[in-house]
């Protein structure tokens, strides 16, 4: 029967996903083409010859009705065709393989650092409510989660790249590490492991102390105040008190029960905060002039580059999509309330 129920939870979410990315696509197509001006034009400059524009948009087709290129458009992303950039007329898969990876890389050790320092600081302020140490939990969060990335970057950098000069303040990692890694995977962590260079990853390292530390700790704010909410509701339970009751540790109480129950929760704003990450991953790679995609879409949108930017909002929408979606999955399996 719980398999059953499983089952059909998980058909019924995958079925709701076609509309909701439909929907989506439909959304980012209209808005582009809504907006004002000549998009090749935009792109290339006002002081292009007609002719060469006009060729432009045949290339990209844009000269046919409106229904026949959102038909098209619709085809090319089921194909896995996210269109090629007006300005330098660059594939839109090969920004997502190289640049992509980059991003990967930032979020993944940003979400780390942002569950790791959530996590913890939670669950010491909710195990000890209205203590310095709940306070202070409590300040910290709501500071880190209102400071905005950029600021946070800006004054990292200041203080450990330039006063300190600990630690470096721009790109991946040094020309030098670059020229030399041999790239399978585009993640330069994972090809410094691969080929068991240590010096790169030594060097690779240090280029994301700052960018994934200063994105993990503004996404760190939420875990925070999740957690900590959770661990004093979760130890007014009475299962909690019956723990107790039976004399079992203290220890054992607060985390082989407590603890592990308020987590559950945590899943689903993972997901959610994928959205908030990659939102911050734009801001923190330009601040940090990481080479990731989201530091090529701020450069496109400066060009006015309306097909690059359709296409990496497209990336950035569809990875928040599939994220919910395994997100949702291992709630069902996690907790059954959910699928019941």
């Amino acid at each position: 029967m719980a398999g059953t129920s499983l089952r059909t939870y998980l058909i019924t979410r995958l079925a709701l996903v076609v509309p909701m990315v439909f929907i989506l696509l439909t959304l980012v197509f209209l808005l582009l083409r809504v907006a004002p001006g000549n998009p090749i034009q935009a792109a290339l400059g006002g002081h292009v010859p007609a002719a060469y524009v006009h060729q432009i948009e045949h290339r990209l087709g844009f000269d046919k009705p409106l229904i026949t290129q959102y038909g098209e458009y619709l085809w090319n992303i089921l194909r896995g065709n996210f269109g090629t950039t007006i300005t330098d007329n660059r594939p839109l898969s090969q920004i997502i393989e190289q640049n992509g990876a980059a991003t990967l890389e930032l979020t993944f050790f940003a979400m780390l650092i942002a569950i790791v320092v959530g996590v913890l600081i939670g669950l010491v302020a909710g195990r000890y409510r209205d203590t310095p140490l709940d306070i202070f939990g409590r300040l910290f969060g709501i500071f880190i989660y209102a400071t905005p990335v950029f600021f946070l970057g800006l004054m990292a950098q200041l203080v450990f790249g330039v006063w300190l000069g600990w630690l470096p303040t721009s790109d991946q990692a040094s020309p030098i590490t670059q020229a030399l890694l041999q790239t399978h995977t585009n993640i330069f962590f994972v090809d410094a492991i691969w080929d068991g260079n240590w010096g790169a990853l030594w060097d690779i390292t240090k280029h994301l102390i700052l960018p994934a530390t200063t994105l993990g700790l503004v996404t760190a704010g939420v875990f925070i105040r999740l957690v900590r909410v959770n661990v004093i509701r979760t130890m007014r339970d009475d299962y909690i008190e019956a723990a107790r009751a039976r004399g079992i540790a203290e220890h054992r109480v607060v985390f082989a029960h407590a603890f592990k129950n308020a987590l559950v929760p945590v899943i689903t704003i993972v997901g959610l905060n994928l959205a908030i990450l990659l939102g911050g991953a734009v801001l923190t790679e330009t601040t940090f002039n990481w080479p990731g995609i989201g530091h090529e879409l701020v450069v496109y949108l400066e060009n006015r580059d309306y097909t690059a930017v359709q296409g990496i909002i497209i990336v950035f929408a569809l990875v928040v999509v599939a994220v919910s979606v395994l997100v949702d999955f291992l709630n069902a399996y996690v907790d059954p309330r959910i699928r019941y």
